[in-house]
């Protein structure tokens, strides 16, 4: 039995991501589905609640000030809902299908849901199959092995002594009007001292093609730093967040697009820069993913929009 190489986790220092085919089933992927299902059932937010998505700063701040900037800022230790764009009218009416209308629903799915709360906890093993497209796949290799990993060997294996989960998110990207995500790094949404302390774990639960709006990654742009943060605004600004910095202008030629099948993990370090087209198919892409931050050593900043709480403090990842 193979299991993830040093090889491989020397490809993921230098790339800033890894890909792993197959992490999970078929059937987990679909309990994952019903049950956000069952939480879609029942949601309820009021009309000045309903804010839109979106990763592009001027529209991101310009709904917060339509918005309840409130809603966003406390939304760490809840389970809440984020609208696509275009979608509520100027009084916050649906215009569409409300279920049909969510962009992400976060940040705390790891905490309240059983079924997300044993999968981001999952430390079980699995024999896997990798593919000539997984980033497990050796190229030196003539022959697919059989390989057994656990989430939580993985952590290890990544290096994560005392990782602690600090929000987690489903996003739909509905079929023709999934949002564009702009090219961003994690780190500026999610800062600490010293950098490198934060890593995303994103679970596909449908097939991500280029056509539903995949992942793509600048290889190797996690050793720059970071140029541009997210800041919680001072008290009695317009809005609640505000950006230091800026975002500088990425060669669209470096970046590669990141095809993963249902039950691929991918793995993105916090400073990597990725970004995600608008959704223009038929097809949704559903994907769960979390953020954890090694916690041993690091200062969680204090001015990031996201804070522990006394009823939710940031639980360990491992079990």
């Amino acid at each position: 039995m193979a299991s993830v190489t040093q090889h491989q986790m020397q490809k993921f220092r230098e790339d800033g991501f890894l890909v792993l085919e197959h992490f999970f089933s078929p059937e987990e992927c679909d309990s994952m589905r019903s049950s956000i299902q069952r939480i879609l059932d029942g949601m309820e937010v009021p009309p000045h609640c309903r804010t839109e998505f979106s990763t592009k700063e001027e529209e991101q701040l310009q709904a917060q000030m339509q918005g309840s900037s409130d809603y966003f800022l406390t939304s760490g230790d809840k389970i809440r809902f984020f609208f696509e764009k275009g979608v509520l009218d100027e009084r916050g009416n649906f215009l569409i299908a409300k279920e049909k209308s969510v962009s992400k629903i976060g940040h705390a799915l790891h905490a309240h849901d059983p079924v997300f709360k044993q999968i981001t906890h999952s430390s079980k093993v699995q024999d896997r199959i990798p593919t000539e497209n997984s980033a497990l796949w050796c190229a030196e290799s003539s022959k697919r092995e059989l390989w057994k990993v656990s989430f939580q060997e993985l952590g290890r294996k990544l290096g994560l002594e005392r990782p602690v989960v600090v929000q987690s998110m489903y996003i739909f990207k509905q079929p023709g009007i999934g949002g564009e995500v702009t090219p961003h790094q994690d780190a500026t949404f999610l800062h600490t001292e010293p950098l490198g302390r934060v890593l995303g774990f994103w679970i596909a639960l449908e097939d991500a093609t280029q056509e539903n709006g995949c992942l793509w990654f600048i290889p190797g742009s996690h050793t720059s730093g970071i140029t541009r943060r997210m800041v919680r605004a001072a008290q009695g600004a317009s809005t609640c967040v505000e950006f230091v910095g800026s975002e500088p202008a990425y060669d669209d030629s470096k970046f590669i697009p990141v095809p993963i099948s249902k039950g691929g993990l991918i793995v993105i370090h916090g400073e990597v820069v990725h970004k995600s087209a608008m959704n223009s198919s038929a097809f949704s892409r559903h994907v769960y993913t979390f953020h954890v931050m090694e916690a041993e050593g690091t200062n969680w900043s204090k001015e990031n929009w996201l804070q522990p709480t006394p009823e939710l403090p940031f639980p360990p990842l491992y079990t």
